[in-house]
């Protein structure tokens, strides 16, 4: 959306027409292109606020990934190069680090005299890459701008500063026994001028081991291997994470994966990813929105014609806490020079609550709409039945129909209020307790687990009930796409055995390399996770295997356990609705009929091994063309 709207600004002027020398505005279209277009967007209105006549060139370079970064000199000496005699800019606005580095690569004739403007961008660093160059080996050398460009035309603007001897005091002074930094980069062209910042920085302590988890060579999946390997007395720094090795932009679920798999590991910041859920917090750039300030620059340069750079701001950094987190760690900040500024600060009840609270409103509403849709459906059956004027037989047959509608809607309610009330007792039981205030503050914590625990079954339920509802009405669509079935099954099972707390076995076995099929990856992953979580909570202490096989036209899945088994007589009824072999085992009792469901819906079957006795074994197929 956002190239589109780029280009058609790039041929039709953003102000009238005056004779007046155009503003080019070059911005790099990187991922977090909201940010880009909220600060251009906001540049223009400005602009236009405060009296500028000068029409507004919008160019985009669409850099992606750092792979391409041989390209972008080319790509920013294509676009300067289109602006010459009357259509030369009067000045140059650079928006983001990849229109940033591509234009202090420029020869001089290009950088020529014409006045130029950056924001979105770092004082830090490296020389773009050659052809030649191994991208995911090379360490280049972190420089400043302020020292390697001082003829450059770069008269405002604003760039960041990353603190990484701030952010280094700062975790000795709350984890004094620290040997090792574990710093985390991703593989873009800002994480790895992070990281050559950061080696130039860790000179200046030569106590300290430096660990790189460097993005360019690694996934998420061995990023989470390498955290737990990490030696002891280590602390991780966060730089940023959006890209891994294979290019593949995951943005904030990855920090939370590695969260997760290290989940007492002290991790800080440098950029302010993963403060807020994962990172205690850190030394951090105070992040704004520019665009308005940018252009208040541009017309002042427009007007005075400043000759140095005394319009070039560096962007403050400030010292930003996870209050929450300080508290669970107990530590002591009393050893921080400097003034903190907290996030996480414990909110009143409601605030804190405000959504289980708000989820119990929704939830009585719709049992409410639940009660009034049953009341319709017992009105139109009675209705049906009154008004059949038919023979002996087919009344009778209608008659077993109504009945049989009228079972199934008790069957529904009974089970409903039945899977409801638990959690939905506990919720209200617990609230009422809280209400109070009477209750010590490890009381509360505990209450407040009880409560965010069936909260989270309530949810799981409505889900599975709406999942059941799609695809019993054919409502579900399935978006089927080529995909690598053995690494599917992989990451399926790394998921599960880094979200479960059992001491089971879980492995992974497969007569292929690689099966590339067409399938939904998503409802693939839920039937898996579904088979495999009911394997784990019913086996103790045993083994759990996850096998891949090919049979003619199919592929064949099967989860296999070491668990207490399935009777015989039972082994059909699994997969109704609400049938639950141990009624006392957490579960909403739909997710085995959902996988029924989904499987018959891309035209396999699902079944139980009869011939396994050693525990249960599931068994499912999916076609290989589709």
């Amino acid at each position: 959306m956002l190239c589109l709207w780029a280009c058609c600004f790039s041929i039709l002027p953003m102000f009238p027409m005056s004779g007046e020398h155009p503003v080019l505005v070059i911005s790099s279209y990187n991922p977090d292109s909201r940010q880009t277009s909220d600060n251009i967007s906001d540049f223009m209105d400005e602009f236009e606020r405060l009296g500028g006549n000068n029409t507004l060139a919008l160019e985009n370079m669409n850099c992606k990934s750092f792979s391409e970064a041989p390209l972008w000199k080319q790509r920013m000496t294509q676009i300067i190069s289109k602006y010459h005699g009357d259509d030369e800019p009067s000045v140059i606005v650079l928006i983001g680090q990849e229109a940033w580095v591509s234009y202090l690569s420029l020869e001089d004739s290009l950088q020529c005299d014409v006045p130029v403007l950056t924001a979105l961008c770092s004082r830090n660093v490296i020389d773009l890459p050659g052809d030649s160059v191994d991208l995911k080996t090379w360490m280049p050398e972190s420089v400043d701008f302020f020292d390697r460009y001082p003829h450059l035309p770069v008269k405002a603007g604003f760039v960041y500063e990353y603190d990484v001897v701030s952010n280094v005091e700062l975790i000795k002074s709350l984890y004094p026994q620290t040997e090792h930094i574990a710093f985390i980069s991703d593989n873009s062209y800002g994480g790895v001028t992070m990281q050559a910042y950061v080696i130039e920085e860790m000179k200046k302590f030569p106590d300290m081991d430096l660990i790189l988890l460097d993005g360019r060579v690694n996934t998420v999946y061995t990023i989470i291997e390498k955290l737990h390997a990490l030696p002891p007395n280590t602390v991780v720094l966060v730089g940023t994470w959006r890209v891994d090795m294979n290019e593949v932009y995951f943005m904030r679920n990855a920090t939370y994966a590695m969260m997760e798999a290290v989940p007492n590991l002290p991790v800080f910041s440098l950029s302010s990813v993963g403060i807020g859920y994962w990172a205690i917090g850190g030394v951090v750039p105070t992040y704004r929105p520019m665009g308005k300030d940018l252009a208040k620059q541009a017309y002042r340069l427009l007007k005075n014609k400043v000759s140095d750079r005394s319009n070039i701001n560096v962007v403050p950094t400030r010292y930003l806490l996870d209050k929450k987190l300080v508290d669970e760690k107990e530590l002591d900040v009393a050893e921080v020079k400097a003034p903190i500024e907290y996030i996480n600060v414990t909110p009143s009840f409601y605030d804190q609550y405000r959504l289980q609270i708000w989820g119990i409103v929704t939830l009585f509403l719709i049992l409410l709409v639940c009660l009034v849709i049953s009341l319709s459906f017992y009105y139109h059956t009675k209705l049906l039945k009154d008004n059949l004027e038919v023979s002996e037989a087919a009344l009778r047959e209608a008659k077993d129909k109504a009945e049989e509608a009228s079972r199934l809607k008790s069957a529904f309610l009974a089970n409903m209020s039945h899977e409801i009330r638990t959690p939905l007792n506990a919720i209200v039981g617990f609230s009422d307790v809280l209400s109070d205030g009477e209750c010590s503050e490890e009381e509360q914590r505990s209450y407040f687990e009880i409560i965010k625990t069936n909260s989270d079954l309530l949810l799981r339920l409505i889900n599975d009930i709406l999942d059941v509802s799609r695809l019993e009405a054919n409502r579900m669509i399935f978006d089927f796409h080529p995909f690598d079935a053995v690494q599917v099954c992989q990451q399926v099972l790394a998921s599960v055995v880094q979200a479960r707390r059992s001491n089971n076995e879980f492995s992974f076995e497969s007569e292929h390399q690689s099966l590339i099929m067409k399938m939904d990856i998503q409802r693939l992953q839920q039937v898996i996770i579904n088979l495999l979580s009911n394997a784990d909570k019913f086996t103790e202490n045993g083994t759990i295997v996850l096998k891949l096989m090919v049979e003619r036209d199919m592929a064949v899945i099967s989860v296999t356990d070491t668990g207490c088994g399935i009777p015989l007589n039972k082994q059909k009824l699994v997969f109704d609705r609400f049938e639950k072999l141990n009624e006392y085992k957490q579960g909403t009792g739909l997710g085995l009929s959902i996988c029924k469901l989904t499987v018959e819906k891309w035209g396999g079957q699902i079944w139980i091994d009869p011939d396994y006795t050693d525990g249960a074994r599931f068994v499912f197929t999916h076609p290989l063309n589709l």
